[in-house]
Order: C-alpha cells, then sequence, then structure tokens
C-alpha cells in the first residue's frame, strides 16, 4: 500500500459493509486501522458463510489489525476509552442510538479526545420520521430513486451488487479525509455523518438534474438510448458492450465492421436524434449480425475501427485481460493461519507507484495481545510523565 496516511489511527466498529468499507479505504491508504469486534462473534459478516471468514467479509477489512472488545464492560471500556483518546478517527454505523448506549456516542468520545474525527453513519439520518427505520442496500437504492434505473421492467428483480453500500462507504472516508484536512489547520475534529439515503441520492445526481432542470423523469432505458450502449450476444454465446455515443465516426466505423455501409440511408438511423428513438430497431439489426462471428472475432474488428466496445466479462473472465494483467489489478498476501488471501488493490496509484502490498483481513481478536499490550505501554508511559511533573 501506499502510504498517505501513515500515522493515522482509525478505531472501525463498524460492521457489514458501510462502516468496514470507510476503514479499508483508509487502511488502503496506509491508516492503522483498528476494528474494534464483539467478543466471539464479531462483525456479523463474518459469519455469513460457515465459520468466521466468510467473503462478505474479507471484501471490506484487509489492511486492519481486530480486537474484541464489549465496550459495555468496565474493563473492556478502559481499553476502548484508551485507543479513543490518541485516535484521529472514529468510524460507527450503528442505528441512531446504539452508539449512545455502547458508551460510543460522539459527546463521550469527543471529551475524551477533543481531535477525534468521528465519523457516523446511518441509513436514513441522525433525526426524522425515518431516521429508526432498518435500512439495507436495495432499501437505500429505492428510496434514492436509484433502484427503479436499474430494474428491467420485462423482468423486474433486483440486480446486481450491494451499491448503496459500497457508495456510502466512500462517501464517508471523502468526508474523513476532508475533515482531517481541516483539523491539520485547526487542531478540532469534526463530526462527520453520512446517510445511505443521502449517498444514493447525490450519486443519482444525473437524473435528479434531468428532472430539475427539464422536467424529465429518467426510467432504466433513458440513458441508454442518449449514451447509445448496448449489449449484444454473439456466436459463441457470450456477450459484448457498446457505447456508441455521439460521434458519427463510431457509427461509422460499426456500420463497416457489419458490412452494412448503407445503414445510414436508412432515415430511422441517419442522425442521432433518430438513433435515440429507434433505439429498438437498431438492437434488433445489430443482434442479427453479432450472432454471426464469435466475441473475439467481433474485438478484433471493432477494435480495427476504433469503435468503443469491451467483452462483457464475468468476474473470472475480468481480471484475465490483458490490460488488467499490465496493470496489476490483483494482490495477494498469506494469512498466517487462513492461507493465501487475493484480492483487487486500490485503484489508486501515487507518483507511479501501485497499491500492491496488502494486509489480509484479521481473524476474530487476531490482535488482542498485541493492542492490549500497546494500550498498557502507552498508560505506563503516561503515568511515568505525570510522575515526573
Amino acid at each position: 500500500m501506499i502510504k498517505t496516511l501513515a500515522g493515522i489511527k482509525v478505531v472501525d466498529q463498524g460492521t457489514f459493509i458501510t462502516g468496514p468499507a470507510c476503514g479499508m479505504l483508509l487502511g488502503d491508504l496506509g491508516a492503522d486501522v483498528i476494528k474494534v469486534e464483539q467478543p466471539k462473534t464479531g462483525d456479523p459478516f463474518r459469519a455469513f458463510k460457515d465459520g468466521l471468514y466468510s467473503p462478505h467479509y474479507q471484501a471490506c477489512n484487509r489492511n486492519k489489525r481486530s480486537i474484541e472488545l464489549d465496550t459495555k464492560s468496565e474493563a473492556d471500556r478502559e481499553v476502548f476509552d484508551a485507543l479513543i483518546a490518541d485516535a484521529d478517527v472514529y468510524i460507527q454505523n450503528f442505528r441512531p442510538g446504539v452508539a449512545e448506549k455502547l458508551g460510543a456516542g460522539e459527546k463521550r468520545l469527543r471529551a475524551l479526545n477533543p481531535r477525534l474525527v468521528y465519523c457516523s453513519i446511518s441509513g436514513f439520518g441522525p433525526t426524522g420520521p425515518s431516521a429508526n427505520r432498518p435500512a439495507y442496500d436495495t432499501v437505500a437504492q429505492a428510496a434514492g430513486g436509484f433502484l427503479g434505473l436499474l430494474v428491467n421492467p420485462e423482468n423486474p428483480r433486483v440486480v446486481g451488487p450491494a451499491i448503496a453500500d459500497s457508495l456510502t462507504g466512500f462517501y464517508a472516508a471523502y468526508g474523513v479525509l476532508g475533515a482531517l484536512v481541516e483539523r491539520g489547520r485547526t487542531g478540532t475534529g469534526r463530526t462527520v455523518e453520512v446517510s445511505m439515503l443521502e449517498a444514493m441520492v447525490h450519486f443519482n445526481i444525473d437524473a435528479f438534474t434531468h428532472y430539475f432542470q427539464a422536467d424529465e423523469v429518467m426510467g432504466p432505458y433513458s440513458r441508454p438510448r442518449v449514451s447509445q450502449s448496448y449489449v449484444l450476444e454473439c456466436g459463441d454465446g457470450k456477450w459484448i458492450a457498446l457505447h456508441m455515443s455521439s460521434p458519427p465516426k463510431f457509427w461509422q466505423g460499426l456500420a463497416k465492421v457489419i458490412e452494412q455501409p448503407t445503414l445510414f440511408d436508412d432515415p430511422r438511423f441517419a442522425t442521432r436524434e433518430a438513433r435515440i428513438v429507434n433505439q429498438d430497431a437498431i438492437i434488433a439489426v445489430l443482434g442479427e449480425s453479432f450472432r454471426r462471428r464469435s466475441r473475439d472475432a467481433w474485438c478484433e474488428l471493432l477494435l480495427a475501427e476504433d469503435v468503443p466496445h469491451a467483452p462483457m466479462y464475468d468476474t473470472s473472465e475480468a481480471l484475465e485481460d490483458p490490460q488488467a494483467l499490465h496493470m496489476e489489478l490483483t494482490t495477494s498476501a498469506e494469512h498466517p493461519v487462513m492461507g493465501l488471501f487475493r484480492t483487487v488493490r486500490s485503484p489508486v496509484s501515487f507518483d507511479g507507484q501501485r497499491a500492491l502490498e496488502v494486509r489480509p483481513p484479521p481473524t476474530l481478536g487476531e490482535h488482542n495481545d498485541e493492542i492490549r499490550a500497546a494500550v498498557k505501554a502507552a498508560d505506563r508511559v503516561k503515568r511515568s510523565g505525570a510522575q515526573v511533573d
């Protein structure tokens, strides 16, 4: 990893995705992220498959250390407080009011450490009529007006990954970084608040801008029509994606590739505006053509004409693409107990250096002794200094 946040200490008490994703992003930049977990069970995402090291958990918890603490017990509360006392950032994604019950509310932690950047992630925000509603990824996507842009009207069902969860983690990390920069000037920490609802509404800003400025309510086909985006099945049963956008040269190249040079003589396809209106007809024409050759053959022909395209890979294929291999998009490390850990590296490079170093996600309580020993050592130093004074 590129340690641009070296020296920054983060106490991450998050669970599932939003909080852990925020902590992981800071850890990817070199922060020392201490994951505080419930004894014996830990982050509930640990057990989404057999054992306490599920792929769900691993996805958002690399570059961290784990300690088991029950903050309701006095002894563990003292350790927790000691961690907070010299931490730079604290992260939680509990429902409103839960942090206070665990002794981790903003006011209490701020009293322990005025420099602390306190990050609170929620589903619908800290107050309001929906503040205490349970919020999960699909709920947030729907409430933010985004899910309706993904669901196929012909076969309505939820599709795709946990976009709202992951994006909320990104926005939270973005807010934390801003607060850390400001603290460098003022010496005082901030409370950073972000909800899944806010994250999804902001991520959906294009649709809302169309509504605000043009009174247009976008649907699942609105953007693909305007951008002239297509997915097409090839002769070998594999799929390819095209993004034709605006420049006429892309369409001219495509017409040459599919051996239909008179394609633009058809008034339905003669202009960009006509192609937007008649996209269904274009899909029919292209669909028939693309079933005549394999995906590899089409990629070769499209590349030669500079037509924007890509194979529609699944996860077993994407990272084997020559460009992905060249960019070293994957990295790995060996965990002493769990064995080989493979992951996708951080996409951010600094001065041409890629983030290829990674610490595997910790087993539950893996660093109990290490972190507790550091807390005791710091306490001894503090007491020694107080005696000298």
